[in-house]
């Protein structure tokens, strides 16, 4: 596998082609956030995950095939200042969780819950929701079978901890209950993070950390 998804804002994007999915990993925008443009190997059809910023790079990578849908993972404003553009353009259904749907600049066509099904061609995403970096931050799993699980985690997740919950024990016990009984004890060490901001990682490599994340409340 060459895919690290190591990318950088103004360079190139990361691709990591599954038997069924192709993934593709773009740094954009002053506070470095990845975009992940999801594609059905089958069909073509897209999805894209976040549409943070630049979006004529966005655009540009999107190209003239189909985008089906824009998923914004929660309702920071880092994570959704092309999003207006790129709806446009493409004509792709708005997504978010109704928590978080109101603060972004356009109504969302669909809002999604817990447990909910988003596809893609012949793909689906299973929608996890993850509360407590914002009241309704979403997190995105593909199950690609002998391909592994694949995990996409806005701000909830991160290599070396969950997401910023500005010191408040509340908002961290949520978001730290959420990612361990949601995430943790239900899928495999295998299973690949991408997260909205930075490198990604493995439920394996984050796993040994849960208690000390816990100890330090953040």
């Amino acid at each position: 596998m060459t895919y690290t998804g190591d990318v950088q804002v103004g360079g190139p994007a990361d691709v990591r082609e599954l038997p069924a999915l192709s993934i593709c990993k773009l740094a954009v925008g002053p506070f470095d956030n990845n975009a992940y443009l999801l594609r059905c190997t089958e069909t073509g059809e897209g999805l894209l995950i976040d549409a943070a910023a630049e979006p004529d790079r966005l655009l540009a990578l999107i190209s003239d095939r189909p985008v089906g849908a824009i998923v914004t993972t929660h309702q920071h404003g880092d994570h959704w200042q092309a999003l207006e553009q790129v709806a446009k353009v493409t004509g792709a259904q708005v997504v978010a969780h109704p928590l978080d749907a109101p603060a972004l600049p356009l109504p969302a066509d669909r809002t999604v819950e817990h447990g909910d099904t988003i596809t893609l061609g012949r793909c689906s995403l299973e929608v996890i929701h993850l509360r407590g970096h914002t009241p309704g931050s979403i997190a995105l799993l593909y199950d690609g079978g002998e391909a592994g699980t694949h995990l996409f985690t806005g701000d909830s997740l991160f290599p070396g901890g969950v997401g910023n919950t500005w010191k408040d024990p509340e908002r961290f016990t949520q978001l730290y209950n959420d990612v361990v009984e949601r995430v943790f004890d239900r899928l495999p060490d295998g299973t690949w993070v991408y997260p909205g901001h930075g490198k990604d990682t493995t439920l394996g490599a984050e796993r040994p950390s849960l208690q000390e994340w816990k100890a330090r409340g953040w």
